[in-house]
């Protein structure tokens, strides 16, 4: 066994046995596509280590990725892609993820994969080639559009984060069909398997957390970050209706008040797809506060209850903050303001809430997706996201124990 495969060995045999890789088919894909050749210029450990691998650079930032084998893995579990389905990819980047699904859908299925860059495209041909892997059509196309000449699809997935559901990905599904995106809700991403109902509503089959870069393009969602002078951002949900005064936050911030223990601990992932996607689903005014790396003294203060430079935070009215820090073993919630006191009482209080309701997960809300203009009916408990070209109604369901 050479060296490439006793690494891929140990790939999947993690990915089996974290629970990432459930069924037999996505399995085979694993274990029968090289990753290497599709990162030819990483080593071989790095191919297979379970870490997103970025593969191009603008201006120092990344904009296309070779994805972390585990998310990978759930999101192609999501997927559920069979043999014979014709499959279309937004966001071809290496070509390895089209490349597994060639592998499921076999000989009487098809996969287009479209991406913005010809460059990528370029590359992920010849990774492509290398692999010895066909059955897989690439396009240099606007992913936005998805790609109507080889429509419909049984199965269309985004592997580029989304904050709308295009109509033009509903119109190129089959009758039945899944549409799985990582979709932007109140400033959490989420990996959302949505089925097509005969009613031309999609309902969500499963939601799992993900961070994924965002598409580019016409499709490109608002720039949500509002920076705090040099060291903090404030970061905004996709929809919100207004936008706190950053002067009135930094204020605030510049006067730490008492920190107060939570009723419930917060772990990291808390932040985005626990109690924070929770909050920003009950509270208009909820948002996220990160510190640049490394933090200055000012986001060493605020975060030092906890090992991430994250929290969710309530802002005002007036000139005050509550700010919930993740610790792994305690909370703290901290009042900053002359006004701070307020918010930092709804924030104990919403922790509470949240720990009765079973501290729920992503994976515990459920969504239907209305494209415009078609109605959405909703139910006690229930709140709607609205989007450029659809309303996204989100559910709470009982966590699984």
């Amino acid at each position: 066994m050479t060296t490439a495969e006793r690494a891929r060995s140990r790939m999947v045999a993690a990915l089996c046995d974290s629970g990432r890789v459930v069924s037999s088919t996505v399995e085979d894909a694993f274990r029968n596509v090289p990753r290497h050749l599709f990162v030819p210029d990483f080593p071989i450990e790095m191919a297979y280590a379970d870490e997103a691998v970025a593969v191009q650079l603008v201006d120092g930032v990344a904009t296309s990725s070779a994805s972390q084998p585990s998310m990978m893995a759930i999101m192609l579990e999501q997927l559920a892609v069979r043999p014979g389905h014709r499959v279309l990819e937004i966001g071809a980047g290496t070509g390895y993820n089209a490349a597994l699904m060639a592998r499921m859908v076999g000989p009487t299925g098809s996969v287009t994969a479209v991406d913005i860059d010809q460059e990528l495209i370029d590359s992920a041909e010849r990774h492509l080639a290398a692999a010895g892997v066909s059955g897989v059509r690439l396009v240099c196309a606007d992913g936005a559009l998805g790609y109507a000449e080889n429509a419909p699809y049984d199965r269309i997935v985004l592997t580029v984060g989304s904050s709308d559901v295009r109509p033009e990905w509903v119109a190129q599904l089959s009758a039945g069909g899944r549409l799985l995106l990582p979709l932007a809700v109140r400033g959490s991403q989420l990996s959302v398997s949505l089925d097509l109902g005969t009613d031309g509503l999609l309902y969500s089959d499963s939601v799992r957390g993900c961070a994924f870069i965002r598409l580019r393009g016409i499709g490109a969602g608002p720039d949500t970050t509002v920076m705090l002078g040099d060291e903090l951002a404030m970061l905004l949900p996709e929809d919100a209706e207004t936008v706190p005064d950053p002067a009135d936050v930094i204020a605030a911030l510049a006067a730490p008040g008492p920190v107060r223990g939570s009723p419930v601990p917060l772990g990291p992932r808390d932040v985005w797809d626990g109690f924070g996607l929770w909050l920003a689903l009950n509270d208009p005014r909820m948002v996220r506060l990160s510190a640049n790396q490394p933090a200055g003294l000012l986001a060493e203060s605020m975060f030092a209850v906890g090992p991430t430079h994250a929290g969710v935070a309530l802002v005002g009215p007036g000139r005050g903050v509550a700010l919930a820090a993740a610790t792994g073993d305690t909370s703290a919630v901290r009042a900053f303001g002359i006004d701070g006191r307020g918010p930092a009482e709804r924030m104990l209080l919403a922790l509470a809430e949240w720990e009765a309701a079973g501290s729920p997960q992503a994976a515990d809300l459920g969504l239907v997706v209305a494209p415009r203009p078609l109605p959405v009916t909703v139910a006690p408990g229930s709140a709607v996201v609205a989007t450029p070209s659809a309303r996204v109604l989100t559910t709470w369901h009982a966590p699984v124990t």
